[in-house]
């Protein structure tokens, strides 16, 4: 199973990459995208750690075709990422 994980992490990756952005940053941005999202918590143990966070919020558009793909690494990992707040 973790070299499966690890090759999903890899597109991931190469999507970000794509994008212009660390998979981080992507990461970031691919929360505070969608409403469905009220808050996105971060955290930052160096001021490059702090800039490149903020630097997620320069690309937050994703294509259809990248939401797909990322969803797709998503739905294959067998994690439900919107569980309704009652099934907590």
């Amino acid at each position: 199973k973790s070299l499966n994980d690890l090759a999903k992490v890899r597109a991931l990756n190469e999507i970000a990459a794509g994008r212009g952005q660390t998979l981080a940053a992507m990461a970031l941005a691919w929360t505070l995208r969608d409403p469905r999202m009220t808050s996105t918590i971060v955290g930052a143990s160096s001021v490059e750690q702090f800039e490149a966070n903020v630097a997620a919020l320069d690309k937050l558009d994703f294509t259809d075709e990248e939401l797909e793909e990322i969803d797709r690494y998503a739905a294959e990992s067998g994690t439900n990422l919107w569980p309704p707040s009652s099934e907590a």
